[in-house]
């Protein structure tokens, strides 16, 4: 890789990154202002386009997110998998009392209020899931321009994964060990498919499932080391299944040129 276009994907990446910490460090803790906190998300997926055009890509193939007629079925397959991943877990949680069922709200009402989340949910779980696979995963899948082994990869990517998430890096080994987990099944899912929209539907998916399911199986956490365990076997599960898509590596290499 010559020695200019390493410095531009250094910085590319530092820029991505500040904005995308930016989002909960400044909006959400600093400031606790939800406006400023998704205004700083969406600015990283807006300014990661042009960031791609500047390293030689189209745009957003610079993190293997370009709109090809494969990409529909990557986001629905994933999105359906994880939501019904999360919901499994949460089953089995109450079933083991990691999980204790709170009492539901009229039928009625929560049918009210699960309808009018939705749309809402839809865009505040997409665009935070988004931005982190661009970072995490479809920036070093591709900007970067590294023949990766696909194993290197995704302990490379599972690994900044877990690092990105700096303000819970204080919630122990339990939180670590399950951010890694779902770093595995999301980077497996781009290796698989040679997307990122597959691990993308899976992101959203899972960050959905969070905020719809209390509404139709409401919970609380009595252990939150088993909860986070519980989510871990989840995603783990999630990756054993990839394993029936054609591994996409096969055909291609895992640093496309740009086109």
């Amino acid at each position: 890789m010559p020695q200019d276009y390493r410095r531009r994907a250094a910085l590319a990446f530092a820029l991505l990154f500040i904005l995308y910490q930016a989002a909960e460090g400044v909006g959400a803790r600093l400031l606790d202002n939800f406006a400023v906190q998704a205004t700083f998300m969406v600015a990283m997926v807006a300014v990661a386009w042009p960031l791609g055009r500047w390293l030689g890509f189209r745009g957003y193939d610079a993190y293997a997110l370009g709109w090809q007629r494969s990409a529909p079925l990557l986001l629905a397959g994933g999105l359906a998998l994880a939501l019904l991943a999360k919901y499994v877990a949460v089953c089995i949680g109450m079933a083991f009392n990691v999980y204790l069922a709170r009492a539901p709200v009229v039928p009625p009402v929560a049918a009210v209020s699960f309808l009018s989340s939705i749309p809402w949910a839809l865009v505040a779980t997409f665009v935070p899931s988004v931005a982190e696979d661009i970072l995490t995963r479809g920036f070093l899948y591709r900007a970067i321009r590294v023949r990766w082994l696909p194993w290197v990869f995704v302990l490379a990517s599972s690994t900044l994964y877990v690092l990105n998430h700096v303000y819970r890096l204080g919630a122990g080994p339990a939180e670590w060990t399950m951010l890694f987990c779902f770093g595995l099944a999301y980077a497996v899912a781009v290796v698989r498919s040679g997307s990122l929209w597959l691990a993308v539907g899976l992101h959203w998916g899972w960050n959905l499932a969070n905020v719809l399911i209390d509404d139709i199986l409401p919970y609380q956490v009595v252990s939150a080391t088993w909860s986070a365990l519980i989510s871990a076997a989840a995603h783990l599960t999630m990756l054993a299944l990839l394993f029936a898509l054609p591994a996409q590596h096969e055909r291609e290499g895992l640093h496309p040129d740009p086109a």
